[in-house]
């Protein structure tokens, strides 16, 4: 009697057959399964927003706790007031000039919202991706809970073939959508402290472009410099060392509640 191998995660390529993956990908997520997509600005792994099981697969596995909830991406900007309980009108304005794009919002979220993304302190980060293939799933599945295609503290996926050896038979369905041009990640803006909003991660869209429209915008913090070491008895202090990171950069980590949102989305992000 032969051994029966049980099938691995189905694989669509959306560039031969958009149908038929996203009908495919439909049917993984109703069933509480996540699926892989492309946005624009990374591979991303997908689940269910309204279901808690299927967002727990999600953190699972990307080993990821419930700490660090994942964005929620939607087909249109019009959804956006049916996730929120209030839009600045700051928001509103960023959202029509953005969106579809690479920019987060995080807002207060629906009181009566069943949103199952884990701990976010009523609130909720939400973004419209500016990719054919992604928007046609949400327009198919609704709203989704998507975090990058990666094992957490990984190199997000710019490939589907790079998604699928990090994540392998943890997901149902992959849709393969070529290579993602890599832009970068999506910049994040929290509303749900201040109507003026304040960027909490830098990303695509530059602070210049988004005070541009929301002129009363809280720029990401500059880092705090470390304290200076008491220097040796009879020596001079040690000047303040430049910070140099990969690349000449200095990367700014803005540390947050639990309620932010975490840094690797694709938010997708």
């Amino acid at each position: 009697m032969s051994e029966i191998i049980p099938a691995g995660p189905a694989v669509h390529h959306l560039l031969v057959d958009a149908d038929a993956g996203i009908a495919a990908a439909t049917e993984a997520v109703t069933a509480g399964e996540c699926v892989v997509l492309p946005t624009d600005t990374v591979y991303g792994i997908g689940a269910n927003a309204f279901s808690s099981e299927a967002v727990q697969k999600l953190l699972d596995a990307k080993d990821r706790g419930k700490d660090m909830p994942p964005p929620v991406l939607v087909a249109e900007p019009s959804m956006l007031r049916a996730l929120v309980s209030d839009v600045p009108k700051d928001a509103a304005a960023l959202a029509k000039q953005f969106w579809p794009g690479a920019l987060t919002l995080i807002l207060k979220a629906q009181k009566t919202l069943n949103l199952k993304v884990g701990e976010t302190d009523g609130t909720v980060a939400v973004r419209v991706p500016d990719h054919a293939g992604a928007r046609a799933l949400l327009r198919s599945t609704g709203p989704l809970a998507v975090s990058s295609a990666n094992i957490s503290g990984q190199s997000p996926a710019t490939t589907c073939d790079e998604a699928r050896s990090a994540l392998g038979d943890r997901v149902a369905v992959y849709l393969d959508g070529g290579t993602i041009g890599g832009r970068g990640v999506s910049t994040i803006v929290d509303f749900s402290r201040s109507d003026r909003g304040r960027v909490l991660r830098a990303g695509v869209v530059s602070f210049e472009e988004l005070v541009a429209v929301a002129t009363r915008l809280e720029p990401l913090p500059e880092p705090e410099p470390e304290p200076e070491p008491d220097a040796p008895a009879g020596l001079p202090a040690a000047e303040e060392p430049e910070q140099i990171e990969a690349g000449g950069e200095v990367t700014q980590i803005d540390a947050q509640p639990v309620s932010d949102q975490p840094v690797d989305e694709p938010t997708p992000g």
